[in-house]
């Protein structure tokens, strides 16, 4: 089993930036692919971006490449999402979620997920 607990989240100006952590405890974690999504009100959850146990596959929606960049340190059983630029349809509260599935990006591919947190971005 895995527990996820996310941090780092907060408001901040459009432009400005945020790193979210996501810390993973059981023994497990290191064969999951680790996901990003958020949700804002009345939306469904979306995905954000993933990446693969060993860190070197990564993939993002569109609607945030270039600007977040996900990461992860094995070692340190946590993966982070530095957010850069941001702007205010980045609001929503942000899940990390893990995966034994292949390049998921489908909410319904995640076994695990944490609490979120809520980044808001003002204009």
């Amino acid at each position: 089993q895995v527990q996820l607990v996310e941090s780092g989240g907060g408001l901040v100006q459009a432009g400005g930036s945020l790193r979210l952590s996501c810390v993973a405890s059981g023994r497990t974690f290191s064969s999951y692919v680790e996901g990003w999504f958020r949700q804002a009100p009345g939306k469904e959850r979306e995905f954000v971006a993933s990446i693969s146990w060993g860190g070197t596959s990564t993939y993002y929606a569109d609607s945030v490449k270039g600007r977040f960049t996900i990461s992860r340190d094995n070692a340190k059983n946590t993966v982070y999402l530095q957010m850069n630029l941001l702007k205010p349809e980045d609001t929503a509260v942000y899940y990390c979620a893990a995966s034994g599935a292949m390049r998921p990006t489908s909410p319904t591919k995640y076994d695990y997920w944490g609490q979120g947190t809520q980044v808001t971005v003002s204009s």
